[in-house]
């Protein structure tokens, strides 16, 4: 697309709103207002409330060891009952991690009036971030700094945007009188960076209250704009893979290193290695990959997108699977992978390796058991090595596509830029939503932000989104 039209914009605050509660509620509609630079532009009370929000809680270093998940969660639980949100409704779950931390979730439920009979809807974010060490980084990654039209910090993106915009979306709707014709719940997570304990006790421990027809999670899916900053498409995620790793362990007697052996446990551990690297698990496709290839394939063109059509038509193209492997952003959308990420091995420099081992991560195609994998592996590398799979991840099915949920992105998305194409896609990492999806609760990633590849950030050096976003 051309970078000659700027299309108008809703501000910050109401992208969620625009994009699910308006439409999928039914709430009045909300016209979209023109593109913002600056913080500056905010003029209305509910945008500077969105900033503040988003403000403080960057401030919170929720990375792990910090100890700061439970101050997060007690501020935000404060601002909701400032709101206008009963005590009753608003819940502070404490919870320890699996590195032993205190970390807390928060739930809070906002009744509707029963009048459309549905179930409710769950809305949800993470508020724990990866770490940022401040020596690293260019600026202060735990202040929220406006540069150039950029907000920078950690969790700009990842996932504190999210957190700030369903917050003060359900504050603007609450002080307006809006009231749901279904139950509404947020639920915040607090440890999805590491070991999900605090999604798993929403679904478990307090399903009473966060049970529901579905869950929107604000930390997937999203928009894509070009590198000349136009509207590309936004993306529905539908689906994510499993995270598995696995250890594989090469172990022999050792010896004297001036008496070298056949059966050296480095080389045949770098052999086993090897072997994973040059296994190619099957393509598979699934509701969401295929319609995401289908609908891509013009928007990427050329050889890639060729290949996408092929795939989306006949999963065993054997040329079309060729062409997506060598794409490391299309590659996971098409089958299982498995990549070395870590070693160690040996005793001592003089001694021969009495073992060594090596970490391998999956990102498990859907419905697809980990235990599967972990026996492919193992045939893969032969009796000279064994397999063990690391915790005990387990798999979740892809969410069928709701008409309710992709009508109503249909309408948000319209509202904002309007004939954008809306693809179904399926993650090839993992979120919260994962968890819930293996509950029984089907989840879409609905992140309300737009942004350009080049302005893509997560987990690294000097996280950053657009003012405008």
């Amino acid at each position: 697309m051309s970078a000659s039209t700027r299309f108008a914009r809703p501000p910050l605050a109401l992208r969620i709103a625009t994009l699910v509660v308006v439409a999928l509620l039914a709430s009045p509609t909300i016209a979209p207002l023109a593109a913002q630079t600056s913080s500056a532009d905010y003029t209305e009370p509910y945008q500077r409330k969105a900033l503040e929000i988003y403000r403080t809680i960057i401030g919170f270093r929720t990375s792990e060891g910090h100890g700061q998940v439970p101050a997060m969660a007690e501020y935000l639980a404060g601002v909701f009952r400032d709101g206008g949100f009963p005590a009753e409704d608003v819940h502070v779950f404490p919870h320890v991690s699996e590195s032993g931390e205190d970390i807390a979730a928060l739930v809070v439920r906002w009744p509707g009036d029963g009048s459309s009979g549905e179930e409710p809807i769950l809305f949800t974010a993470h508020m724990d971030v990866v770490e940022a060490l401040p020596e690293d980084w260019e600026k202060a990654p735990f202040e929220l700094i406006e540069e150039d039209g950029y907000f920078f910090g950690r969790g700009t993106f990842d996932d504190k945007f999210g957190i700030a915009m369903l917050t003060s979306t359900f504050l603007r709707l609450k002080a307006e009188g809006f009231v749901p014709t279904r139950d509404l719940v947020i639920g915040f997570t607090g440890d999805e960076e590491t070991g999900m304990v605090s999604t798993r006790a929403l679904v478990d421990e307090h399903r009473h209250l966060t049970d529901a027809a579905f869950a929107l999670n604000a930390d997937a899916g999203g928009g894509v704009y070009d590198e000349e900053g136009n509207p590309e498409q936004y993306l529905v995620q539908t689906a994510e893979k499993t995270y598995a790793s696995f250890e594989i362990t090469v172990t022999n007697p050792g010896g004297h290193s001036s008496q070298p052996r056949t059966d050296n446990a480095i080389y045949e551990l770098a052999s086993a290695l090897k072997a994973i690297e040059a296994h190619r698990f099957p393509v598979r496709v699934n509701d969401a990959t295929r319609l995401y290839f289908q609908m891509s394939a013009d928007l990427k063109g050329g050889e890639v997108g060729e290949a996408m059509r092929r795939i989306a038509a006949d999963p065993t193209d054997e040329w079309a699977a060729e062409v997506l492997w060598n794409e490391p952003d299309q590659i996971g959308v098409t089958r299982t992978t498995c990549i070395a990420t870590m070693l160690r091995g040996g005793h001592a420099e003089n001694a021969l390796p009495q073992s060594a081992t090596g970490t391998v991560n999956c990102r498990i195609f859907p419905g697809i058991e980990p235990t599967e994998i972990g026996a492919t592996l193992q045939e893969v590398v032969g009796d000279g090595a064994t397999v063990t799979m690391l915790g005990e991840p387990g798999s979740a099915p892809p969410s069928d596509l709701r008409d309710d949920v992709m009508r109503a992105v249909r309408l948000g998305v319209d509202a904002m830029y309007p004939d954008t194409p809306v693809i179904p896609y399926q993650a090839p990492y993992a979120t919260d939503g994962y968890r819930f999806r293996a509950a029984g609760i089907p989840t879409y990633g609905i992140m309300g932000m737009f942004i350009r590849a080049s302005d893509e950030f997560a987990h690294g050096l000097n996280e950053r989104v657009e003012v405008r976003t």
